[in-house]
């Protein structure tokens, strides 16, 4: 898994300073950006996994909420007055507002540190779940092979037939046909080869699988004891 990134954007160096110290006491600590509020304006937000705003100067905090808005990563934010929290939670519902009282940094980073948890799980379902949607579809493409083998068995054996009786018939072809026809009996027998060992793969993957439900039993048996 990739070290997360958390992008903190304050105008006071010393809110910055006591969130990343803070931090340091944590098992899990991700990689930091730090940038002041004018800074942030033009932040790509692909290069964060989630963002601690605190400490601004007067009248920059709507800018930057609305460049942060578009990456719908977390947006954590500190104010230091009740009304302030109010209106950002009032016009700014997925930003999670947090009050500077006594014990606001533990807060924060436990608020934050969780969230990054929650993302990381988030990101990993998701790739498990595309994961997932392409071994079934190669099941089901594998499968349907599978089933059609019988008639392109049947179609190979009619190709490579008839190949054969053409071949038996050496005055009756020019020698660039003969070749040709030799050509189409000798890759109808290669793909009859790969088609044989589609099916000793179908009946290995039927005894692994096999093999596993005894397993299982076995176990389900053992933990009823």
């Amino acid at each position: 898994m990739e070290q997360p990134t958390v992008l903190i954007i304050s105008d006071d160096a010393d809110f910055t300073r006591g969130v990343t110290a803070r931090w340091q006491a944590e098992r899990c600590v991700p990689t930091f950006t730090l940038m002041g509020g004018d800074v942030c304006l033009g932040t790509d937000p692909d290069t964060f996994d989630a963002a601690i705003v605190g400490a601004l100067r007067p009248g920059i905090l709507p800018a930057v909420l609305a460049m942060l808005e578009p990456s719908k990563k977390p947006i954590l934010l500190l104010c230091k007055d009740s009304q302030s929290a109010q209106e950002v939670r009032e016009t700014q519902p997925r930003v999670m507002v947090l009050r500077q009282h006594e014990g606001w940094l533990d807060a924060l980073v436990l608020l934050a540190s969780e969230v990054l948890r929650r993302g990381e799980a988030t990101a990993r379902a998701r790739r498990l779940e595309q994961d997932n949607a392409v071994l079934q579809g190669q099941a089901v493409l594998g499968r349907y092979m599978l089933d059609m083998r019988h008639s392109v068995n049947n179609a190979l054996t009619s190709i490579l037939g008839n190949s054969e009786l053409l071949l038996l018939e050496p005055g009756s072809l020019s020698a660039a046909a003969r070749s040709q026809i030799d050509t189409i009996r000798n890759m109808a027998v290669r793909v009859h080869e790969i088609l044989q060992r589609f099916s000793s793969l179908e009946k290995e993957l039927t005894a692994v699988e096999k093999q596993a439900r005894n397993e299982d039993r076995i176990k389900s048996q053992a933990a009823t004891l």
